[in-house]
């Protein structure tokens, strides 16, 4: 179980999205929040980081793992790694992340945007995207395909995480009828029977329509406590999708 709310190793690769059962963190952030920018204790935050790190380690068969994050800013920018000297600090903003390096687990922070992890097996490059909204709007995840492809992909295969589901991310009618221009799949209806958005099932189709059929977890960040959720709760901490190829980084 460990701190996973699913998790899998296909092949060389191990990737899973974490819920907030265990962890260190206290107050509104209770559990396992890996998010270093929403106010917990940096020392606390940390302590949940390395859990996770030994778990997806554990999870690939590597005994160390070198962690790398996004200062992620709800876009379409994706950073490449294929020199071990450019990963660490400064983190540099972006909303997909790919690397040809082992072990490194690539991370994708969220508490209602969708996680997307990718890889190749043949090629061993991974990847980690993260797509709220106006991130895959404007085509966070096809961009971090292309990023893929251009340093060796080919026959690419990925998860998706939990997100806030199309019943519960209520919009402005406006706002769900322009996402819509761009993703029609998008367009949904809450519960109640207001507008809404279904950012997940904007992200499966954007992946189908390039080949690629995900792995598409359940799960919903606003209807189940076990998950962060923004919407449900303000302030709060953040799940993570993360993603590691076995290896020495």
């Amino acid at each position: 179980m460990g701190p996973w709310w699913w998790s899998e190793r296909r092949a060389d690769v191990a990737l899973g999205f974490t819920a907030r059962d265990g962890g260190f963190s206290s107050r509104e952030y209770a559990g396992l929040n890996v998010a270093a920018h929403v106010g917990d204790d940096p020392g606390v935050v940390e302590r949940n980081r390395t859990l996770v790190l030994e778990a997806v380690g554990d999870l690939a068969g590597t005994a160390s793992v070198r962690a790398q994050f996004m200062d992620q800013v709800h876009g379409a920018e994706v950073r490449v790694i294929t020199d071990p000297g450019d990963l660490g600090d400064p983190v540099v903003s972006s909303d997909g992340i790919v690397t040809t390096l082992p072990g490194v687990a690539l991370f994708s922070l969220v508490a209602d945007c969708v996680p997307v992890l990718l890889y190749d097996r043949d090629s061993g490059v991974i990847a980690a995207a993260h797509a709220g909204r106006p991130g895959m709007l404007a085509g966070v995840v096809p961009a971090t395909l292309a990023a893929m492809r251009e340093v060796g992909a080919a026959g690419i295969e990925a998860a998706v995480g939990p997100g806030v589901c199309g019943r519960c991310y209520e919009v402005p009618e406006q706002m769900r009828d322009e996402a819509a221009l761009v993703e029609p799949v998008c367009a949904s209806v809450t519960w109640s029977g207001t507008p809404a958005i279904d950012v997940a099932a904007a992200v499966v189709e954007q992946m189908r329509r390039e080949g690629i059929r995900p792995t598409w977890v359940p799960g919903c960040t606003r209807e189940d406590e076990r998950l962060y959720s923004y919407r449900r709760d303000g302030r709060t901490g953040r799940c993570a999708g993360v993603i590691v190829r076995r290896g020495t980084p």
